[in-house]
């Protein structure tokens, strides 16, 4: 293999690489922002099921600015936004004045507005709130189906925010941000080579390094991938991490998209997901795809898949239906598209159906991803059920 080094030869015939995936906290300022957001979306959904919800947050030095469009019709009460904010703000830590961004004193801004008529009528009787494609993915090298890199990062930002609250480590900040590098051998994860993680704090902390390595990353991360020994860790590689948050960062809704998902394998289609009402296939779609690349996982046509869905505003059905299972597939993958056109209703009223998400479920999905939380997790996400499996091998006659 003339061109190569040694050690990329055996790269090429072992098919090893190094992957790396970002999490980051729930006190994260696009987190923060994508909180309220979907705080918000729960507020109105509670009122008016029915409702058509697109808000975005900006969040900033002692500030939150709201925006968006929203279409509803009350039956019991009304939505106050400021006071959603504040409570969420609050819930996430933000609740100190010397953070220079708390609950009780942030200036609060309100441009929220009618969704406009041309957007209505597209979605009143079910079509697509817009166009796009979007993307879902699942593999079989993590019991949540997910990719190992974005799992145990996320695992991380979540140990993070359970010391935090919990006091087990009070000298914590809201703000935080973790990345794992996994090394692949083919295709399956062989080792952790490299953990990252930022974690904001209050001055003066003596080991924060040590006490974070032991207590934060050691206790999420599986012993046979991770060697304390052999591993690079970079933990608040500046030095120092007092200033974070809000007052530290703008946040914006949506700017965390591959956190989000999957953190950088498959593909994704460019719409976030927070504050939106179901109807907007941005997030209903892409929660319907990863739920068809789970169950034909599961289901064992293959080992990691992906499928993407594309739509048009105001049309149901979608226009194209694609899978890709990377030589990994059991069957062809025309066949699998005809296995999903025939298990699945993937219009948006058959995802918003299926999937029951006319229901203030959304908060929750706002940090730690939106993919790979078992069922049982949070009160359930209705996308991670392995509930076509059996339909699927039916399809197929197994």
């Amino acid at each position: 293999m003339p061109g190569f080094s040694n050690e990329e030869r055996m790269d090429k015939v072992t098919n090893t690489f190094l992957f790396t995936s970002e999490s980051v906290s729930q006190g994260h300022p696009d987190k923060v922002a994508d909180r309220i957001s979907d705080a918000v979306l729960d507020a109105v959904l509670r009122v008016a099921p029915g409702s058509f919800v697109a808000c975005e947050t900006l969040v900033t030095t002692n500030s939150v600015i709201l925006a968006g469009e929203v279409r509803y019709v009350p039956t019991s009460g009304a939505v106050d936004y400021e006071g959603i904010a504040r409570r969420t703000v609050a819930a996430i830590g933000y609740d100190r004045p010397e953070l220079d961004f708390a609950a009780e004193t942030f200036v609060f801004q309100d441009h929220i507005h009618l969704q406009s008529d041309d957007i209505n009528m597209g979605v009143v009787e079910g079509g697509a709130g817009d166009q796009g494609m979007m993307f879902g993915y699942a593999t079989d090298e993590t019991p949540e189906y997910m990719p190992a890199s974005i799992s145990y990062a996320h695992a991380i930002t979540r140990r993070l925010a359970e010391v935090r609250h919990s006091g087990e480590l009070p000298w914590l900040r809201p703000d935080g941000k973790a990345q794992v590098t996994v090394r692949y051998e083919n295709d399956r994860p062989t080792e952790i080579t490299a953990v990252v993680l930022s974690a904001q704090h209050d001055p003066d902390v003596e080991d924060l390094q040590g006490r974070l390595e032991r207590g934060v990353i050691r206790p999420v991360l599986p012993a046979d991938l991770y060697d304390p020994s052999s591993v690079r860790l970079h933990i608040n590689p500046t030095g120092r991490f007092v200033t974070g948050g809000p007052h530290g960062d703008t946040g914006l809704t949506g700017r965390k998209i591959i956190v989000d998902t999957y953190g950088g394998f498959g593909g994704h289609g460019g719409g976030a997901f927070s504050g939106k009402d179901p109807s907007k296939v941005d997030r209903s779609a892409s929660y319907a795809a990863r739920w068809v690349a789970k169950n034909l996982v599961a289901a064992g046509y293959a080992r990691r898949l992906q499928v993407q869905l594309a739509y048009a505003i105001g049309v149901s059905e979608p226009v194209s239906i694609m899978v890709d299972a990377f030589g990994t597939g059991r069957r062809s993958e025309a066949e699998l598209v005809a296995a999903i056109r025939e298990v699945f209703d993937l219009t948006p009223n058959g995802i918003i159906g299926a999937l029951k998400l006319r229901q203030p479920i959304f908060e929750r999905t706002a940090s730690g991803g939106h993919f790979g939380r078992t069922p049982e997790e949070d009160g359930g996400f209705s996308w991670e059920r392995l509930d076509r499996v059996d339909a699927l091998k039916g399809h197929f006659g197994d």
